[in-house]
């Protein structure tokens, strides 16, 4: 099974991208799992161009948003806290290319990695199918 993106995840990671004036066509989203942390394993997210034969990778594309769509977003009225991805009409879509290590991939197998912006705080959030417990803030979990 693959390492899942939501699509709220997908656009906060291609704004990440955009913002740090990064080429969309080159980056990959490494996820990996670490020793340590307060349950055992960490997680891992990186944005890298280095991709190795071994690793398992999965790509999600998704439909930019209408530039018109910013000015709604910014003012709140969709309920606020999702990332936006926009561009010109058209259209157009951007992808985001995810990769994983096979060491890592045994862990994370099935997981989904979603986007929070809420009141209290704002990041990735890992759905982890393999995690037997995982801590308080999310960041770490045994298998």
């Amino acid at each position: 099974m693959p390492v899942h993106v939501t699509e709220t995840a997908a656009r906060e990671i291609d704004t990440i991208i955009r913002q740090q004036g990064l080429d969309a066509a080159k980056i990959r989203l490494r996820v990996g799992v670490k020793g340590g942390g307060c349950s055992g394993f960490s997680y891992l997210l990186d944005l890298t161009e280095v991709q190795k034969e071994t690793d398992e990778c999965w790509e999600f594309s998704y439909a930019l948003r209408p530039v018109a769509a910013t000015s709604a977003a910014a003012s709140g009225s969709n309920g606020g806290g999702t990332a936006v991805a926009t561009g010109p009409e058209g259209g157009e879509s951007f992808t985001v290319r995810v990769i994983c290590d096979p060491k890592s991939y045994l862990y994370l197998n099935g997981t989904t990695i979603d986007f929070k912006d809420e009141i209290m705080g704002r990041g990735f959030v890992f759905n982890n199918p393999n995690a037997t417990s995982s801590c308080g803030c999310g960041s770490s979990f045994s298998a």
